[in-house]
């Protein structure tokens, strides 16, 4: 009772602050912010190891995205909960326009057989990117105090809502950025409380899905196959590649070959810049600005480089755990743990594809890959993050999202 009332008399005397008081004052979201720019920083430097050019312009889009990261600090966390939904929906419509023939071709371009961008003049703009963000939003405005998803009827329908964006993404075809969907639903729905055996049973569909794909790849003809052609084929290339047959080395595999090779040969330290650019440039690694950057990142700082990177995602993600544990806004706590299973499947999916141990699927490595789409959405995140994190919160009086109506300030 008595922590309670002092956090009520800590929120309020907060309320009275300045708004620009409230950000300058300590919090976890300097952490989060430093994180970002420290990635950043690292991608513009990797991205000008092979094209100087290419630095110059992630750093043009570097600038817009800190505008529009201060944008985010703007509205209060109420406000951004009430529109995530209708620019979710938004967002939807426009996916779906994408992906009918009704578009013309220079508005939706087809870029490696994926009709993901929409073109404005001689810029694009991928809407998933964004789509992501908004997604997690709506899910934790959703989901900040509902029950339903306690039983499981109702956890199949906040998955149903999940597979409108994630069936448009992946029929662009965007595997990679439709698989974050998955996860990062899956792990605000722990926090939120939905049932530990219900969660399970959906964890062992998916698996037994998984295996029977896998299982049809490399038994059933052709007419019986689920996936893609080029799908099916990255797959055999993968296992191909982790049992040393370089059946698909100069095909399919090339790719990841490549990325392995490159990333073995960093070493602990790395051969510098222009070392580094040389031998990649040599080796023709594809798509080494975006989906091979991590690839890019230890060859030119080795084992050092790679981890350093990975430590810093391993930090952002704790700070955004550390805001869930001590903020106590439902709709702020779901936020921020959507956008740490957001980051941390990416992450994953991107290094586990460059290491081999995935199969090639095109995902950009947050903050760090070449492209205006993907980092003005992270820095929309880390604004929306930060601006959490600086404002005051209500307090629980109960576990699981109940909490005191009357510590709820103004400003929240």
């Amino acid at each position: 009772m008595i922590s309670a009332t002092h956090s009520s008399i800590s929120a309020r005397r907060l309320a009275n602050l300045p708004t620009w008081r409230l950000y300058l004052r300590p919090h976890v979201g300097w952490l989060v912010i430093g994180c970002a720019w420290a990635l950043a920083g690292i991608g513009v430097a990797a991205i000008g190891t092979t094209s100087p050019s290419a630095a110059s312009g992630q750093v043009r889009w570097l600038i817009i995205s800190m505008a529009l990261l201060l944008g985010c600090l703007l509205p209060r966390p109420r406000l951004i909960g009430r529109l995530a939904v209708p620019i979710l929906i938004v967002h939807v419509v426009v996916l779906l326009l994408m992906v009918t023939p009704l578009v013309p071709r220079w508005l939706v371009p087809s870029v490696n057989g994926a009709k993901s961008w929409i073109r404005f003049g001689s810029m694009g703009f991928q809407p998933s990117e964004t789509a992501k963000i908004f997604f997690v939003l709506a899910m934790a405005w959703r989901l900040r105090h509902a029950r339903g998803y306690r039983s499981l009827r109702g956890l199949l329908t906040q998955f149903g809502i999940m597979l409108v964006p994630v069936a448009l993404i992946f029929k662009q075809p965007d595997l990679g950025t439709a698989l974050v969907f998955v996860p990062t639903l899956f792990l605000m729905l722990v926090v939120a409380g939905a049932r530990m055996r219900h969660l399970g049973l959906l964890v062992g569909v998916a698996v037994a899905v998984i295996a029977i794909n896998l299982a049809a790849v490399f038994l059933l003809p052709e007419n019986m196959q689920l996936l893609k052609p080029h799908q099916q084929t990255r797959i055999r290339a993968m296992f191909a590649q982790m049992q040393g047959d370089t059946k698909y080395i100069n095909t399919a595999g090339f790719q990841q070959d490549k990325a392995i090779t490159l990333i073995g040969s960093g070493g602990v330290a790395g051969y510098g810049k222009q070392r580094a650019s040389d031998l990649i440039e040599m080796n023709a690694l594809p798509e080494e600005h975006n989906d091979m950057i991590f690839v890019v990142v230890v060859n030119r700082w080795g084992l050092l480089g790679g981890l350093a990177t990975l430590s810093l995602y391993a930090l952002l993600i704790g700070s955004f755990l550390l805001l869930a544990m001590v903020n106590r806004n439902p709709f702020v706590r779901l936020s921020v743990v959507g956008f740490a299973g957001l980051i941390f499947s990416q992450v994953l999916i991107n290094v586990g594809v460059a290491v081999g141990l995935m199969p090639v699927t095109g995902i950009t490595l947050p903050f760090v890959s070449y492209g205006g789409s993907s980092l003005l959405a992270m820095f929309v995140m880390i604004g929306i993050t930060v601006n959490f994190a600086a404002r005051p919160s209500a307090v629980f009086s109960v576990a699981n999202f109940e909490y005191d109506q009357s510590a709820i300030t103004k400003r929240t």
